[in-house]
């Protein structure tokens, strides 16, 4: 198994930065697809970025050219580096991951989930 925990999540001004982690732990971290999803109250989960075992990233077309993913295979640990943060960008979000080698966007295709961190955007 494949246990998730997200961190870095916080109140920030819009135009501002911040930078999300998720900490692996289990055998399958290496070999797993790891993406980013976002919920903002009232809506449902959506597909915010994904990067493959061996460092292929895709992007939501609302987040691409803000965000960036990234992997440290040796930290067993996945980032979300957010800039140009707008309100719309508010939303708790969660670490995902899906042991195999191919990625996908929709949030059915994840076995495993974090807790969640609290990303605020003000005006």
């Amino acid at each position: 198994q494949v246990q998730l925990v997200e961190s870095g999540g916080g109140l920030v001004q819009a135009g501002g930065s911040l930078r999300l982690s998720c900490a692996a732990s289990g055998r399958t971290f290496s070999s797993s697809a790891m993406g980013w999803f976002r919920q903002a109250p009232g809506k449902e989960r959506e597909f915010v970025a994904v990067i493959s075992w061996s460092g292929t990233s895709t992007y939501a077309d609302v987040v691409k050219g803000r965000f960036t993913i990234s992997r440290d295979n040796d930290k067993n640990t996945v980032y979300l580096q957010m800039n140009s943060l707008k309100p719309e960008d508010t939303a708790a979000y969660y670490c995902a991951a899906r042991p195999g080698r191919v990625t996908y966007t929709e949030r059915a295709r994840y076995d495993y989930w974090g807790q969640g961190t609290q990303v605020t955007v003000s005006t």
